[in-house]
């Protein structure tokens, strides 16, 4: 069985193209094709299941066409139909660090030096230049820059990444309710 630790979403599929089952798949992150695995998961009824990819072709940066193995006619591609996709992270990790996308980093853990643990990363924000690690501090949502020189150690064993951030920019207050 597949846990949800165990893989990390690189996109969707939106609807069938064609009628011999190909997918139209808009993806965030293109590792499917820079990495060596023969499959993509899906999220089906809570249950992350493995697909094996027959082949596929690019139709712009963001979108590709899937063909799905045992996936021959639009009917049975029509299952597919918005259903989110996932990688597997151990063919992620033979990307090498330079190669992940942010997206891999959702679900890590965020620490910082001064301020020890900060939460989980939920989402990383690329919509503007400088691209944002969306962290859950108590049910707060924390912006961190996802900047080089912030980041001291990405430990993607114990999905932890530390960093350091400048004086001031993480106002957190130390202070509990009673």
């Amino acid at each position: 069985m597949i846990r949800k630790e165990e893989v990390y979403k690189i996109g969707i599929f939106n609807k069938p193209h064609g009628i011999h089952g190909e997918l139209s798949f808009t993806f965030t992150d293109d590792i499917f094709d820079r990495v060596e695995a023969e499959y993509l998961i899906c999220l089906l009824d809570g249950i992350f299941v493995p697909f094996f990819i027959e082949e596929y072709r690019f139709r712009s940066d963001t979108t590709a066409l899937v063909k799905l193995e045992g996936v021959d006619t639009a009917e049975r591609a029509r299952m597919f139909t918005n259903i989110e996709v996932y990688f597997p992270v151990k063919h992620a990790e033979e990307a090498g660090p330079g190669e992940l996308s942010w997206d891999f980093f959702v679900g890590f853990r965020m620490e910082e030096t001064h301020h020890g643990k900060l939460g989980e990363v939920t989402d990383v924000d690329t919509s503007t230049i400088n691209t944002l690690f969306v962290v859950d501090y108590k049910g707060e949502e924390l912006l961190i820059p996802a900047q080089e020189d912030f980041i001291m150690d990405i430990d993607q064993k114990h999905k932890v990444i530390t960093v350091d951030l400048p004086e001031g920019l993480l106002a957190l207050d130390d202070t509990e309710e009673v």
